[in-house]
């Protein structure tokens, strides 16, 4: 009897150990979560607190701001150009993922297709070229652009990144993750390559589309130091030129208007995400890039 009443207390001890195992791991997990928030989040809160605070407060007194206002975002489109240089960018950005969207999804679909030579030595000279970094072919991309006699325009922007070697990874593995079955039964049916593509394949690759949209929009976006060089007449200047004359202009030396410009080109990059998102998840794990 007390054997089997101490194997009994032991059974429970185990249990009491495994349990607080798994709350302690579960509390770590959480914390660490809650950590990389505030670390990845926290700039962006502190850049809109800054951005709505008065003019007569302290950008450092205080977290929050007294006295709130959206004056600050006015003066911005007072003190340069905004939507001219928003437009200038919302042009290079469409752009950007019209020809990637397009692009990406062709040569992914070909690296997909098995039955022509050397479809294995293109792959790998792709890949390849990711290890490049954009500063070692900048200049020969800035002259290659000039004899082009596209430098200080949007097409001289955008051409660079009219398709990205990533997102055509990202499409070949969508596609082969479509199960060969559904493009038999296609074949079957009389389909041809084309309504194969169109029909078959870009369906089922919607998650991945969006991630190439995604990521195209915001490369675009985002994009600083490939309009510096290219681009020279202010007329032309893309939204984040602008906010660099913002920053730099003698007139404008307050911080809340600084930042008010930086939440301005922040804003459509978390729109275009929150309203692509479920897409976005779901693409990341069609496209995950297999060799």
């Amino acid at each position: 009897m007390s054997s089997r009443s101490s194997l009994g207390t032991e059974a429970v001890g185990r249990v009491g150990a495994d349990a607080r195992r798994y709350w302690t791991g579960l509390a770590c997990r959480y914390a660490t979560l809650l950590l990389m928030l505030v670390i990845m989040l926290g700039p962006i809160v502190w850049q809109f607190l800054t951005s709505i605070r008065g003019r007569t407060e302290n950008v450092y007194d205080g977290v929050l701001p007294s006295r709130p206002t959206l004056d600050n975002y006015v003066r911005v489109a007072e003190s340069f150009p905004l939507f001219q240089y928003a437009g200038n960018t919302l042009t290079v950005a469409v752009l950007a993922i019209t020809s990637n969207t397009l692009f990406a999804a062709m040569g992914g679909y070909a690296l997909s297709r098995a039955g022509w030579k050397g479809r294995k030595t293109v792959f790998t000279v792709l890949v390849a070229t990711l290890m490049f970094p954009f500063e070692s072919v900048m200049i020969s991309m800035f002259l290659t652009v000039r004899g082009m006699g596209l430098v200080d325009t949007l097409i001289g922007v955008w051409l660079p990144g009219a398709v990205s070697v990533l997102n055509i990874m990202i499409m070949r593995s969508a596609f082969l993750a479509v199960p060969k079955e559904v493009e038999e039964a296609a074949v079957l049916d009389g389909a041809g390559e084309w309504t194969r593509f169109t029909r078959v394949f870009l369906p089922a690759a919607r998650g991945a589309l969006a991630v190439v949209c995604i990521t195209s929009f915001m490369g675009a976006w985002d994009d600083f130091l490939w309009p510096l060089l290219v681009l020279t007449n202010s007329d032309n200047y893309t939204l984040q030129l602008g906010l660099k004359t913002l920053a730099g202009a003698t007139t404008v030396s307050d911080q809340r208007i600084i930042a008010a410009g930086a939440m301005t080109a922040l804003i459509p990059m978390m729109l275009l995400f929150f309203a692509l998102q479920r897409f976005f998840f779901k693409g990341v794990g069609e496209g995950a890039v297999k060799t």
